[in-house]
C-alpha cells in the first residue's frame, strides 16, 4: 500500500508542471511557478500585451508631458512591430495560433480608467501601467524563450525580449 501512495504522490508531482501549462496563462499561476505558456496562452498574452501598450500609448501621445509623449511613440512604433512578426509568423504557417484582435476584459478596464483620467492622475497612472505591463511582458517573453514548444517563436522571444527589458527601464526611469 505505501508503495501505490508513494508512486501515486511522485505521479502527481511529476505531473505539476504539465498540468500548471494546460491552466491558461490568464491565472497567473504559471508566471508564479515559472512555467512556460503553451503557444496558444503566449500569442494570446503577448498580443494583447502589444494592443494594450499601443492603445494606451496612443492616449499618452495626446494627453502627456513630452517625455512621456515621446516614451509613448517608441512603444506605439515598437509594439507595431512585434504585433507585425508575431502575425507574420503566424499567417506563414510557423506558429499555430490565433493573433487576439481585441483587449480581454482586465487589459479593457485598465485601458477605460486611463481614459477616465486628465492631466498629472492620467501620466502617472500610465507609468504605472507601463511598469507594470513590462514587467509581465518580460516575465511572459523569458519563461516562453526558455521553455516555449515552438523553436521560431521561442527564438524570436528570445530576440524580442531585450527590448521589453529596455522598455521596462525606460518606463522606470519615467516615474522619476
Amino acid at each position: 500500500m505505501k508503495q501505490i501512495v508513494g508512486a501515486a504522490a511522485v505521479a502527481v508531482l511529476l505531473a505539476g508542471p504539465a498540468l500548471a501549462q494546460s491552466v491558461g496563462e490568464k491565472t497567473g499561476i504559471n508566471a508564479l511557478i515559472g512555467v512556460s505558456p503553451s503557444t496558444a496562452d503566449f500569442v494570446t498574452q503577448a498580443g494583447i500585451s502589444d494592443l494594450f501598450e499601443i492603445e494606451s500609448s496612443r492616449l499618452a501621445a495626446e494627453r502627456s508631458d513630452e517625455p512621456t509623449k515621446a516614451y509613448a511613440r517608441q512603444m506605439i512604433a515598437d509594439h507595431e512591430k512585434t504585433t507585425s512578426e508575431m502575425k507574420a509568423m503566424i499567417q506563414g504557417g510557423k506558429v499555430q495560433a490565433t493573433a487576439p484582435t481585441a483587449l480581454d476584459s482586465t487589459h479593457q478596464a485598465r485601458l477605460d480608467s486611463l481614459k477616465a483620467l486628465q492631466g498629472d492622475a492620467f501620466t502617472k497612472q500610465y507609468h504605472a501601467d507601463q511598469v507594470t505591463a513590462h514587467k509581465n511582458a518580460v516575465d511572459l517573453f523569458q519563461r516562453y524563450a526558455q521553455g516555449g514548444d515552438n523553436a521560431e517563436l521561442k527564438a524570436w522571444a528570445s530576440k524580442t525580449q531585450p527590448a521589453l527589458e529596455h522598455h521596462l527601464k525606460m518606463a522606470q526611469d519615467l516615474d522619476k
